[in-house]
């Protein structure tokens, strides 16, 4: 299925000259850039992106308690509360300097991108992820130094939040529709 994903090169991988090599390995999978913009995001706009809904903030918290037991380490916030100090830690690190906002169309991007780029926590990520190769970053790290885990780039969970993220970020005319060379090899 042809689908487009959201790709936002974070403030660490702009800072690093990482954004050419995530685009590179995207494309080398059959997925075409067919929107980009380099943006300071606003306090504004990254609270949009990072919205206060409630399932949101309740899984990642969630996903916080279990990292934590996984540790013996004893919680007393509920998921809510730890999805919120999350949602503010990476507010503050969407707007702590430049980032690449990008959209990628092809077969299943949603899934493609989230194989090459890897898993949010880059110590786990597989060395042959872009956030594997370029990225040692922890949860434990993060916490301890009480910031958002530097993992280089966001990239859209579904389609459903896909199609949102995409119209938060780019107007209908900022999007361009073109074939590759290669398309008729790969999809016909």
């Amino acid at each position: 299925m042809i689908d487009r994903t959201l790709v936002i090169v974070k403030p660490d991988g702009v800072y690093r000259s990482l954004t050419g090599k995530i685009i590179s390995s995207l494309e080398d999978t059959g997925l075409k850039m067919i929107a980009s913009k380099m943006v300071r995001p606003s306090a504004e706009l990254s609270g949009r992106h990072y919205a206060e809904d409630e399932k949101w903030l309740n899984d990642v918290g969630n996903k916080a308690i279990a990292s934590y037991k996984e540790k013996g380490v004893n919680v007393t916030e509920t998921p809510r509360e730890i999805g919120m100090r999350i949602r503010q830690f990476l507010i503050d690190y969407f707007t702590s300097g430049p980032v690449v906002a990008m959209v990628f169309e092809g077969n299943e991007a949603v899934f493609v991108t989230r194989k090459v780029l890897g898993p949010t926590e880059p110590r786990k990520a597989d060395p042959s992820t872009i956030r594997g190769r370029y990225s040692s970053d922890s949860y434990d790290l993060a916490d301890r130094n009480k910031r958002a885990v530097k993992n280089l780039v966001h990239m859209s969970e579904d389609r459903e939040i896909a199609e949102k993220e995409i119209a938060l970020w780019f107007s209908k005319e900022e999007i361009v529709s073109f074939s590759r060379s290669d398309e008729e090899i790969m999809y016909k």
